[in-house]
C-alpha cells in the first residue's frame, strides 16, 4: 500500500473541501465552487476548466453552482463535465429581502472542445441534487428531490439526455440513511445503511430493469457509515473513530487500514492508471506537490528540536 499527501493548490483558497468526481478512465474531476479541474496522476497532466460563457438570466441576482457529474462519451471519446446552475432572485416582503433560488439551467462542457455549452433541464423549477452520486458505464446517477419526488436523476453522456429513476424500497427516507451509488459489476448498485440507531444493518441494492436486493449483512459495531466494495465481497467502512476499515462479511472480521480523516470526508475510488491526455499543464507547473505522510518542512524540523 502506497500513501500520498497531494497538494492541490486550486483548493487552498478556499474555506470548504473539494468534491471528487470519478476516476473515469483514469482522469479525476475536482470542484470547489467555482473552479473545476481534470487531473490524470499517470500522467501528472491537471487541467482547469475555463469559465462559461453562458448567458445567466438579467433579472438573476446571483448564480452559484450546483451538483456535478464527470464522464466519457464512448460513441466521439469526449470526457464531459455537466453543471447544475442556480440563479438567485431578490424580492421583499413585510419590509425584508429574502432570495428565492431555482435551478434554470445546466451547463455542459466538452474536453475535445474546451468549451461549455447550455442543455436542456427537465423543466423542473427546484430540483436539488445529493452528495451521493456516482458515473457507471456511461451514466451519471445522482440521488435527488423534485416534483415527482425522491428519485435517481441519471444523466446519458453520449445522448446528453436527462431521465428519471426510482429509488429501491427501503425503509425511512434519503434523510435517515447514508447512500453510496456504486459500480456493481457494470450495473447500477446502491449500498443503504441507516443514519441512527443501534440496528445498523447493510442493505446492497442492484439496478437490472428493476431494483433488487442483493444481499444484506447485519449490523457492525463501531462503524459509522459504509464507503464502498473491495475484492471477494469486502467492504470499507468508516469507523466510529473516523478512521478507514476493512470489513469481511464472511469472517466478521474488521481490518484497521491506518488512514483517518475528519467525520464523514471518507471517499473511497477505484482507480485504474491511463494515458488519456488532458491538454493541459504538468503538476510542477500546477505547484502540486505529492509527500509521503511523514514528510515534514525542514525549519519545522529543526524548530522542534
Amino acid at each position: 500500500m502506497v500513501k500520498q499527501n497531494i497538494h492541490l493548490p486550486i483548493c487552498e483558497d478556499y474555506l470548504v473541501d473539494p468534491t471528487v468526481h470519478g476516476p473515469c478512465n483514469g482522469i479525476l474531476c475536482f470542484d470547489i465552487e467555482f473552479k473545476i479541474g481534470l487531473w490524470n496522476p499517470s500522467t501528472r497532466q491537471f487541467k482547469i476548466l475555463p469559465e462559461s460563457s453562458i448567458e445567466r438570466p438579467p433579472s438573476a441576482d446571483s448564480t452559484s453552482f450546483g451538483c456535478l457529474g464527470f464522464g466519457y462519451d464512448s460513441l466521439i471519446d469526449d470526457y464531459k463535465v455537466i453543471r447544475f446552475v442556480r440563479n438567485s432572485f431578490e424580492y421583499e416582503f413585510d419590509g425584508m429581502s429574502y432570495y428565492s433560488h431555482t435551478i434554470a439551467q445546466v451547463d455542459l462542457y466538452s474536453l475535445n472542445c474546451n468549451s461549455w455549452k447550455e442543455l436542456p433541464h427537465l423543466g423542473a423549477d427546484a430540483w436539488y441534487t445529493f452528495t451521493f452520486h456516482n458515473y457507471i458505464n456511461g451514466f451519471y446517477y445522482w440521488a435527488a428531490v423534485g416534483a415527482p419526488g425522491y428519485v435517481i436523476l441519471s444523466f446519458d453522456m453520449v445522448n446528453e439526455r436527462f431521465s428519471i429513476l426510482p429509488l429501491p424500497e427501503f425503509e425511512g427516507n434519503l434523510a435517515q440513511n447514508h447512500w453510496e451509488f456504486l459500480d456493481f459489476k457494470g450495473s447500477l448498485g446502491a449500498i443503504v445503511y441507516p443514519a441512527k440507531g443501534t440496528l445498523k444493518s447493510i442493505h446492497v441494492w442492484v439496478m437490472s430493469g428493476s431494483w433488487t436486493k442483493q444481499y444484506s449483512f447485519e449490523s457492525v459495531p463501531e462503524v459509522e457509515m459504509p464507503l464502498g466494495f473491495w475484492e471477494n465481497g469486502k467492504v470499507f467502512l468508516e469507523s466510529s473513530d473516523h478512521e478507514l476499515v476493512l470489513f469481511d462479511p464472511s469472517t466478521r472480521e474488521l481490518q484497521n487500514l491506518g488512514i483517518d480523516a475528519y467525520p464523514n470526508k471518507i471517499q473511497i475510488i477505484v482507480y485504474v492508471e491511463t494515458l488519456v491526455p488532458l491538454n493541459g499543464r504538468s503538476e510542477l507547473e500546477e505547484l502540486i506537490m505529492r509527500r509521503s505522510p511523514s514528510w515534514r518542512p525542514v525549519d519545522k524540523i529543526n524548530r522542534n528540536r
